[in-house]
């Protein structure tokens, strides 16, 4: 496995980093964000589970060949520990010059805080029947 580079951001960071690197097609920066651990997984929808770099580097390597991916990470509800961070979030998902359904990804994003910083672990993503549901956060709700 190449040396990874060094990126020590928070979770929160990282997992922007990761959103950035998926929309650019980076397949390096991309895998230079997970954990060296050989039991790191990644479900894409509909898909089976990758577990291992060189697993899911060919997953994602299949994905970056049709072009690059624009997702939009919304509806952040995230715990944190010490050494863990669980963030749930929905992705909306865009490909340029495709025209697909209206169709809201439910995704679980679990990062370990390593000697090298935040890293993910598990990258979990599968499609929800039916629209986006209402940001509670952003919406105004009255009682």
């Amino acid at each position: 496995m190449p040396a990874k580079k060094q990126f020590n951001g928070s979770a929160d960071e990282v997992e922007a980093a990761f959103y950035d690197a998926i929309s650019r097609a980076d397949l390096d920066v991309f895998m230079d964000l997970w954990a060296d651990d050989e039991e790191i997984v990644c479900i894409h929808p509909g898909s089976n589970r990758q577990v291992g770099h060189a697993a899911i580097r060919a997953s994602w390597e299949a994905i970056f060949e049709r072009g690059n991916v624009h997702i939009q990470a919304t509806q952040l509800h995230a715990t944190h520990n010490l050494l863990t961070a669980v963030h749930s979030v929905i992705e909306q998902i865009h490909r340029p010059n495709e025209t697909l359904p209206d169709v809201h990804i439910l995704a679980t994003n679990v990062y370990l805080k390593t000697p090298q910083g935040w890293r993910i672990a598990m990258h979990h993503a599968s499609v929800a029947a039916g629209k986006a549901p209402l940001d509670l956060f952003k919406a105004s709700v009255l009682h």
